[in-house]
């Protein structure tokens, strides 16, 4: 399977989380990652700061219209819901869903119509539902579903309702979840 992108959605220890995951992923990444971070919505471009310092990939705030492009990380901007289409991003200032913009679900619903099986998308740390729906769309259109084991997670409420929206997902540590996802695009080959 040659996947498309992989989607990130964290809350209420997020950035903790994070920095394990992009700390572990390898500098020739065949595919895009897009995070969807619950923050403040006048945060401002510290968090990006913050994460490329913790690994080799690029880090960047997406923007309308942008290209998809393998090997970046792409973070949703901050009062924005981030939006998958075939080939770019698309920002969207709708109303919050779940009580956020970004909102998770958004992201992930939208990259499930946008690439069906060749999306991974991994649910993290946090304190609402968000993104349980997203990830069960995921995984309904044969994407792969990746869930943080909830005692590993700073806050366990994101966690436990994915893993009740989603059909056996891989429920991973925290530390396992890259060993994982290298495994599943291991023979992608960055072009």
């Amino acid at each position: 399977m040659d996947f498309k992108i992989v989607v990130i959605g964290a809350s209420l220890g997020g950035f903790n989380a994070l920095q394990v995951i992009l700390a572990q992923l390898p500098k020739d990444l065949p595919v895009a990652v897009a995070i969807a971070q619950h923050r403040h919505r006048y945060s401002n471009g510290e968090l990006i700061t913050y994460l490329q310092e913790t690994t080799v990939l690029p880090v960047r705030e997406a923007e309308d219209k942008q290209p998809i492009t393998p090997g970046i990380v792409f973070l949703a901007p901050a009062d924005y819901h981030l939006l998958i289409e075939p080939g770019y991003f698309a920002l969207s200032k709708d109303a919050p869903v779940t009580y956020a913009r970004p909102s998770i679900d958004v992201l992930f619903e939208s990259a499930a119509d946008a690439y069906e099986e060749q999306v991974i998308g991994i649910i993290l740390t946090g304190a609402s539902n968000d993104g349980a729906k997203g990830l069960a769309k995921i995984q309904a259109y044969g994407g792969t579903a990746i869930v943080q084991k909830p005692d590993t997670a700073e806050c366990p409420v994101m966690p436990e309702a994915a893993i009740k929206a989603v059909k056996e997902p891989q429920i991973l540590p925290l530390a396992e979840i890259v060993p994982f996802l290298n495994s599943q695009i291991k023979s992608q080959v960055l072009i």
